[in-house]
């Protein structure tokens, strides 16, 4: 049908995008020295892993969907290829978008402690613990916990054992939704600090005649306090707070698109093996889609709000010309 067509076409786009989108990101860090620093690092490591969902994991979902009956016909192989990398690469996706919330977090709240070297260590151990934790979810099925291939019913689809899905759904997804949630409740606290600060900083000039007498007597205490209202009488937001205005922004959007594509999945992928409730296959296949689609929303927020690779992207393309 039309409507079929039109899905199909919809589905191979935005896979295509999402593979094109996320190598064009990593391939400006790599040839930008600019960028080979954090939380440039952090921005690879999510486009590492939402470049295999586009190459490994969307074009065998496509495959499947568009099976009569939503039938896996490729072999036991494949399949547990397929559901491995659906999981890890998602999960480091996921776990991705919730390291570089942390970051920016700190960066914010804590800049005086967060130096570059540091910064650079906790990231790298981040991006590290990232990829072994999104292994070690994908690959339990493999030494036995529950099973994801059925042979006489041709299906292929993410161990249904109800311990595995508390456990894999609890850390793919809804422990970094609860620290992503916590670290941009923490951004705003610490945002709404700063402007009440900022407003109760107004300098009260002293009397004339306090001026004069203690001028007469100790002339540097006339100093020090026309020095403190140079210092702290500032028009409008500085160069950092806007800086810190638009890394919170920022925050907030990933987060929220990072949550609006992937809780439908994960709700149903949790309700669904505890109450052995009937899910439609269409919704299922809806959902999966939702959350794929995060991997192409992520490289689109992240660069948007970095000039940087804006113009990097245009270096680049005239470079090649």
């Amino acid at each position: 049908s039309i409507f079929t067509i039109l899905i199909v076409t919809l589905l191979v786009l935005l896979t295509v995008a999402t593979f094109l989108w996320n190598l064009l990101v990593l391939v400006t860090i790599l040839r930008v020295k600019a960028f080979h620093r954090v939380p440039h690092n952090l921005v690879a490591s999510t486009a590492v892993s939402d470049v295999l969902v586009a190459a490994l994991v969307m074009p065998l979902s496509l495959v499947k969907e568009l099976s009569a009956g939503r039938r896996w016909r490729l072999g036991r192989e494949l399949c547990l290829v397929w559901v491995c990398f659906d999981v890890m690469c998602c999960t480091a996706s996921i776990w991705n978008v919730t390291a570089i919330a942390l970051d920016r977090y700190w960066s914010i709240t804590r800049h005086l402690e967060y130096t570059l070297l540091t910064r650079r260590r906790i990231s790298n151990i981040m991006i590290a613990l990232t990829w072994a934790l999104s292994a070690a979810i994908s690959l339990a099925p493999l030494f036995g916990w529950g099973e994801t291939y059925s042979p006489e019913q041709e299906l292929c689809q993410v161990s249904q054992e109800p311990s595995y899905t508390i456990v894999s759904t609890g850390g793919a997804f809804y422990l970094p939704l609860c620290v992503v949630l916590f670290v941009y409740w923490k951004i705003y606290k610490a945002a709404k600090f700063r402007m009440g600060c900022r407003r109760s900083n107004a300098v009260v000039p002293l009397p004339k005649t306090a001026q004069v007498k203690e001028a007469s007597h100790e002339p540097q205490m006339v100093f020090t306090a026309r020095h403190a209202a140079i210092t702290f009488q500032t028009d409008g937001e500085t160069w950092k707070e806007q800086k810190e205005k638009k890394a919170a922004l920022m925050v907030g959007i990933l987060i929220g698109v990072f949550v609006l594509c992937w809780i439908p999945f994960f709700i149903t992928e949790l309700i669904s093996p505890l109450c052995s409730c009937n899910i439609p296959p269409i919704w299922k296949s809806i959902f999966l889609w939702l959350g794929y689609s995060n991997s192409f929303f992520n490289p689109l927020i992240y660069t948007a709000f970095n000039k940087n690779y804006n113009n990097a992207f245009k270096n680049l393309f005239v470079k090649q010309r």
